[in-house]
């Protein structure tokens, strides 16, 4: 097959040889061949005839006006769904190896006469102008902590003219979480941009909060930062395209380092979020030029921040000691049984406060139906009921790490009659003496094999707790004579 390189070659050397052969040769062709190329003075792409007959029967001639009618009612049709349906419809028909003549026909079909697909319009971005935000599912990168699986959100923000980005770990996509990174997201930042924009933020809306009372509150949140707010139409997430475009980005950024990092697995959550730290601050240090512009504009935050909490009133304590809170259970000290106390529930903690005067604060739970009991709390009355324990609804609460366990696992199979009793007292010497040394007296009772007791873990207590005997010092008497010599001798040198 003779190529362009070789005609060209051609075209040069017949001007350079005395007879055509002899360029026909050196050009790796015949003369024959030689003499059709310099004939028509055209290079063989420039030769070939475009192939635009069929070679073989279209087989599917019959059924094609079915087929478009098909098409003309719901355009989505794939091939492979239309190739099925008349699989069912008319049983041998067709063969499974002409599913590809079909998808092709309608492949042309939608690009010729088939109707006009959507068109993405890019946009001119400005420094300062426009922000955007959303929530991203992190669970497909198969994230663990300790080896338990970390099921969590980001909370991604974005500027979209220089690209730069930040997050904040959550749960759920709530108000609070919203309210929570984008906060985080400006004071990191330093100013805010004009406008934010975000999706419908359907799913950010609680179970126990009306659509209307999320829109009053995301509205008042942009007005305490003086931002307009900007959301897409539903179903059009590429109205937010700089914010997908982000999620994957970042996603895959991720992804690759943990194949770096050759481990999904972290220590704790502190820890993960240094590690995403680490790469949006790699990903940042690319994009330093055009926010430094944005910078230059963006405009001014307020003096503090939004209070980002939503509120609960007058929340009766129950005769357990406990509050039910969004669908969640929570102990709070016994003194406050039978009063009415308020919830401040933010992200990631919920604040207890009664007259004014904050009482507690409580790690958040994830999702409805769960309980967080401390012992804490209980502990002056259930050590006077002990035999309470046995059944307690939330007993699994009251193992504050896995060597209180193993004390009352100890004390089933050697003191069974007397092993709530002694485990409510150990329990009682945690929340008095202090959780951590009790553990340590627990521990060493392990390691040297002795009784998990009550009594044998307080006099381990004692024993850490007992000072060190006073080091008596014993000082001599200086000669003050020697020092006296030496001035004399400075002075006499002096």
């Amino acid at each position: 097959m003779v190529t362009d390189q070789q005609v060209r070659r051609l075209f040069m050397f017949k001007n350079k040889e005395t007879y055509q052969y002899r360029a026909a040769d050196k050009a790796g062709m015949t003369e024959r061949t030689a003499y059709k190329y310099i004939k028509a003075n055209k290079l063989p792409s420039q030769l070939k005839c475009e192939h635009n007959w069929q070679t073989r029967e279209d087989p599917f001639v019959e059924d094609w006006p079915v087929i478009l009618d098909m098409l003309e009612v719901n355009p989505g049709l794939e091939g492979k769904t239309i190739f099925d349906h008349f699989n069912r419809t008319y049983p041998a028909r067709y063969q499974n190896g002409q599913l590809r003549t079909l998808q092709r026909r309608i492949k042309h079909w939608r690009a010729i006469e088939g109707p006009g697909r959507e068109v993405y319009f890019p946009q001119i971005h400005y420094p300062g102008d426009l922000s955007a935000s959303d929530f991203t599912h992190m669970h497909s990168l198969g994230i663990t902590i300790r080896g338990e699986q970390f099921n969590h959100l980001l909370y991604h923000f974005v500027l979209t003219y220089s690209n730069w980005e930040t997050f904040t770990i959550c749960y759920s996509e709530s108000f609070e979480n919203l309210s929570n990174g984008l906060q985080n997201a400006l004071w990191e930042l330093g100013g805010r941009a004009k406008r934010h924009r975000t999706d419908r933020m359907s799913a950010a809306v609680n179970k126990d909060c009306h659509p209307e009372k999320f829109n009053r509150n995301y509205q008042a949140l942009l007005r305490h930062y003086e931002i307009l707010p900007e959301r897409t139409n539903a179903h059009s997430a590429n109205e937010n395209g700089d914010i997908e475009t982000s999620h994957r980005h970042f996603k895959h950024a991720v992804a690759q380092a943990l194949m770096l990092r050759d481990s999904k697995d972290f220590y704790s959550i502190a820890d993960y979020k240094k590690f995403l730290q680490k790469i949006a601050y790699q990903l940042n240090a690319g994009r330093t030029k055009r926010f430094e512009e944005e910078l230059t504009v963006l405009g001014q935050l307020p003096e503090a921040r939004f209070d980002d909490c939503k509120n609960m009133d007058n929340l009766k304590v129950g005769k357990s000691s406990t509050l039910n809170i969004q669908h969640n259970t929570y102990s709070v000290h016994s003194r406050l049984i039978g009063e009415k106390v308020q919830a401040r529930i933010y992200a990631d903690h919920i604040e207890i406060w009664y007259a004014q005067k904050i009482v507690d604060h409580i790690p958040r739970q994830r999702g409805t139906s769960k309980h967080r009991i401390d012992y804490r709390h209980i502990i002056d009355w259930l050590v006077r009921k002990p035999g309470a324990f046995e059944n307690y609804r939330y007993k699994e609460d009251l193992y504050p790490s896995s060597w209180f366990r193993i004390a009352y696992d100890w004390l089933c199979s050697n003191m069974a009659l007397q092993a709530n009793r002694q485990y409510v007292q150990i329990l009682y010497y945690a929340a008095k003496e202090g959780q951590t040394v009790t553990e340590s007296a627990i521990r060493y009772l392990v390691e040297h094999d002795k009784e998990l007791t009550a009594l044998n873990i307080k006099g381990q207590i004692d024993e850490q707790f007992k000072l060190p005997p006073v080091t008596e010092v014993s000082v001599d008497n200086n000669n003050l004579e020697s020092y006296d010599a030496l001035l004399e001798e400075a002075a006499y040198h002096g």
